[in-house]
């Protein structure tokens, strides 16, 4: 550090008069300085009080837009419960005539052979009927069909004349609901070439 910044006023000669700067205010002069400075104070204590109402207000719409997340939230999971817990509704009731149906058979017990074959006939359409009004659709490929990993699976593989990957035989049905497999049907398959 300098000795000019150490000691300003050695800079100086000591017969020089203040700078202007140095010299006192006169009354009026710091009177209007204080009233300006006052002007400026009110101005920017006003800035402020609206800059903290913005702020509050800003606050409070954040907690409300957390509140109405929340409440989404739990009104979805509520209604992701209910539809878990009351989404075979539908289902299990296409199938209560079925059930009275199989009731009725066995309670039957003096029915004749062909009786209970055209019992069971019926309660297997009525069945089928209720599978099909909840979109479970049967897999039972025909004979010659092209083999489908998706919707098939080979039990057995057995030469044959026909093209290779062929069903040649369903030994159980496979069914979808809606393009999902719920089980895939077990077929006999032609051997590969």
């Amino acid at each position: 550090m300098s000795d000019l910044e150490k000691n300003p006023s050695a800079a100086a000669p000591a017969t020089e008069a203040p700078a202007a700067a140095d010299a006192p205010f006169s009354l009026e002069e710091a009177e209007a300085a204080l009233a300006a400075n006052q002007d400026e104070l009110a101005t920017l204590t006003g800035q402020i009080d609206a800059l903290k109402a913005k702020n509050a207000e800003l606050a409070d719409q954040v907690l409300r837009a957390q509140a109405d997340a929340q409440n989404t939230r739990r009104r979805a999971e509520e209604d992701v419960a209910k539809a878990r817990k009351f989404g075979v509704e539908s289902f299990a009731e296409s199938l209560l005539p079925v059930a009275d149906s199989l009731e009725a058979g066995l309670a039957s017990g003096n029915a004749t052979i062909e009786q209970l074959r055209e019992g069971t006939q019926v309660t297997l359409n009525q069945l089928k009927q209720a599978l099909e009004r909840n979109k479970v659709i049967a897999i039972e490929p025909a004979a010659g069909t092209r083999f489908d990993p998706h919707q098939h699976q080979a039990i057995s593989v057995v030469p044959a004349q026909q093209d290779p990957n062929t069903v040649v035989a369903v030994l159980q049905k496979g069914y979808l609901i809606a393009d999902r497999v719920l089980r895939p049907a077990l077929v006999t398959v032609t051997a590969p070439a």
